[in-house]
């Protein structure tokens, strides 16, 4: 693509040379960016951290702790909830477990004749014991059916642990009995290879001595909401006192109706019995939405409510167009130049996300715990809303060009499709016709006193 350039140079020797500066610069910068899929500009070191704890060496025998953190500011794990898996380098078997189990058993024949070993997968799938597992079988910060909150919103719920006794391969060093190829069965993420890190260290004797484990490993796993959906779900819409025009979701935000495995219900219609989910359905579900010209299972609406002399007040109502799911424990993010000034929040929690020093206009709203934390399916009561006050700064406040509404909505950590600016609701332009009438009398007093 470079030489292409130099020969259209060489052929137009007066083109202006400051184009070509420009094309090399943008051919620099598209050439020498690799495609950072995982990566976030409002929550830039975002990951969910896998760390493998050797325990102890027990001959034939050794005992391991893997811990999950979720170290996402505005994202979380809900139902179904994570489910590890890996493989593993030799013929390991997991004797024990505890804290978590394994979906399959496998192929154990081999151990007949004596206990069977809790599971024998080359490549095992894990999943969180549920809340109130018997005693036995929980360890700390364990059996919370999968679900990691996020840092922001729950801090004390972002982490979950499992321990298991694991038979050795023969011949096996210790570099090599750590497993490979981690997956975390949600979708959207993708995890790294192993790498050793200093080993994890825990107090005893209430902080008088310290001890540490064998060895520490870490395996890192980050989101992308391309690789976890192919379209959106979520859309923006926009209103004002101002002006009289909704602006709705752009047309086909989240898919068209019509197309190929697009499913929707049409307004008056209730979906078939089969087409819910079972209250004990843990696998995920597709989204099957009301019919509409945007086609998302989640519509945000931010309408500019009301103006004071000192402060302004805009409503925001996060609905629920799915079918098939409740959003549980969900929130939402906003970028928007006035967030500085937040002075009330109605009905919502509110955490301003200061990600770059002093610049603070971005923040994350949640529901109050039961109250409205869980946004129901489709229908009257699918729907969380709330209203928020702002002050007015005279450095930056206006309502011209559309100022009023927000630069980016994010729900449960995915951006939704906005409208294009030049559509957000406008003041009216009083000043023009204000100027037009003294506009005539002046044109005209001008000829009068010309002739």
């Amino acid at each position: 693509m470079e030489s292409q350039f130099f020969t259209i140079f060489q052929r137009n020797p007066c083109l202006d040379q400051r184009f070509i500066v420009f094309a090399l610069i943008f051919l620099s910068l598209t050439c020498s960016f690799s495609p950072s899929y995982g990566y976030d500009s409002l929550d830039p070191y975002a990951n969910i951290t896998i760390t493998w704890d050797f325990l102890v060496e027990n001959g034939d025998t050794y005992d391991v702790r893997v811990s999950l953190y979720n170290f996402q500011l505005f994202r979380h794990v809900e139902l179904p909830g994570w489910k590890l898996g890996w493989s593993w380098k030799g013929e390991e078997v997991i004797w024990g477990m505890w804290g978590a189990e394994t979906t399959q058993q496998g192929n154990c024949s081999k151990y007949v004749g004596r206990e069977l070993p809790h599971c024998c997968e080359k490549k095992p799938e894990i999943v969180d014991l549920m809340p109130g597992a018997p005693y036995k079988l929980q360890v700390a910060n364990c059996c919370k059916a999968g679900v990691l909150s996020s840092m922001r919103q729950e801090p004390s719920n972002y982490g979950a642990a499992f321990q298991m006794n694991v038979g050795k391969s023969s011949g096996k060093d210790v570099d090599s009995k750590m497993p490979a190829n981690f997956t975390l069965g949600l979708p959207g993420y993708t995890c790294s290879e192993p790498f050793q890190v200093p080993p994890t260290k825990f107090s005893k004797d209430g902080g008088r001595r310290w001890m540490q484990v064998l060895e520490t490993w870490n395996v890192t796993c980050v989101y992308s909401q391309f690789r976890s959906s192919p379209t959106p779900g979520c859309c923006v819409s926009l209103s004002s006192f101002y002006n009289s025009t909704i602006v709705p979701c752009p047309q086909c935000s989240c898919g068209c109706q019509g197309l190929k495995g697009t499913k929707c219900v049409k307004l008056g219609e209730a979906p078939s019995v089969l087409q819910l989910p079972h209250e004990h359905n843990t696998a995920e579900v597709e989204p099957l939405v009301r019919c509409s010209q945007h086609m998302c299972p989640i519509r945000v609406h931010w309408h500019v409510k009301q103006s004071y002399t000192l402060y302004w007040r805009a409503k925001i109502t996060i609905t629920n167009l799915n079918f098939a799911k409740n959003y549980s424990d969900w929130n939402l993010v906003v970028m928007h130049p006035n967030l500085r000034n937040i002075t009330q929040v109605f009905s919502f929690n509110y955490s301003p996300l200061n990600q770059y020093g002093n610049i603070n206009d971005t923040g994350m709203f949640w529901g109050i715990h039961f109250y409205n934390d869980l946004l129901l399916t489709s229908g009257e009561r699918g729907n969380v809303q709330t209203e928020i006050l702002l002050q007015k700064d005279s450095e930056i406040f206006t309502f011209r060009e559309g100022w009023a509404f927000p630069r980016r909505i994010l729900f449960n950590g995915d951006e939704c499709v906005m409208p294009p600016p030049d559509q957000y609701p406008r003041l009216p332009n009083k000043a023009h016709r204000a100027m037009t009438a003294p506009f005539i009398v002046f044109f005209f007093l001008f000829l009068s006193l010309s002739l």
